[in-house]
């Protein structure tokens, strides 16, 4: 880990991880805005527009399709970042983590407080009765899946298009702002109103540990540019 990160680790017992796309890459789930990322391959419709709302509801069949063959990454396994944070969770110097990402590999390796800004694909619920439902539920079946009320079952995700859950961006803000430190990393802080969430930060301490530039980089007190999981190791 590098020293100075290490430092400001080992002198705060309050901190908040704030993270993206980045942190699960090294899980084998492809982030959206890389080279190589969803957004760089091709298909019929734009991805982003395969993952609105309105195309959700007004092409399901396609919308499912995409779902899962390119959103389900359900083999994929905690990585050392994940590990890592669960661990300073634990040690009772993390105090929350806040995950723009919806694969649930945070809790898998072990942390509590997890705070999903865009929901979960381990969640699924009737958008008619909302009766709860698992992945399963969507993997081990064809077509739009149905509900018994005759609903069609949708991911607990946030699409294009939706708002964010207020309590969850409500109790996300309340973490950043109380934070003597705030770790950002794997994200390129592109996605509002996650990425705002930052100017709730009052700490003094802020870190930012991603491949390329943010706009957030003059703010930051160290700049680390290279992968969580080298970081974290």
């Amino acid at each position: 880990m590098d020293k100075k990160l290490q430092e400001i680790i080992e002198n705060s017992k309050n901190i908040v991880f704030f993270g993206g796309a980045g942190v699960s890459t090294e899980s084998g789930i492809p982030d959206f805005r890389s080279v190589d990322g969803l957004y760089s391959q091709k298909y019929k419709y734009p991805p982003e527009e395969m993952l609105s709302h309105e195309f959700f509801l007004t092409h399901a069949e396609e919308f499912y399709d995409f779902y899962r063959n390119k959103m389900l990454h359900l083999d994929a396994k905690p990585n050392k970042s994940h590990f890592a944070l669960a661990e300073l969770e634990q040690a009772g110097r993390l105090r929350a983590v806040i995950t723009q990402n919806v694969d649930g590999l945070h809790q898998a390796a072990g942390s509590r407080t997890v705070l999903e800004l865009h929901g979960s694909v381990h969640r699924n619920y009737c958008g008619k009765c909302h009766r709860q439902y698992g992945v399963e539920t969507i993997t081990e079946s064809a077509g739009v899946p149905k509900c018994g009320c005759g609903g069609t079952i949708r991911p607990d995700v946030v699409l294009y298009g939706e708002s964010l859950d207020n309590d969850v961006l409500s109790s996300s803000a309340g973490y950043v702002s109380k934070a003597d430190v705030l770790i950002i990393g794997g994200t390129s802080l592109a996605v509002y109103p996650a990425a705002g969430l930052i100017r709730y930060f009052k700490g003094s301490k802020l870190v930012l540990i991603n491949k390329t530039a943010t706009p957030m980089d003059e703010r930051a007190g160290l700049i680390l540019r290279q992968n969580i999981g080298d970081t974290f190791s």
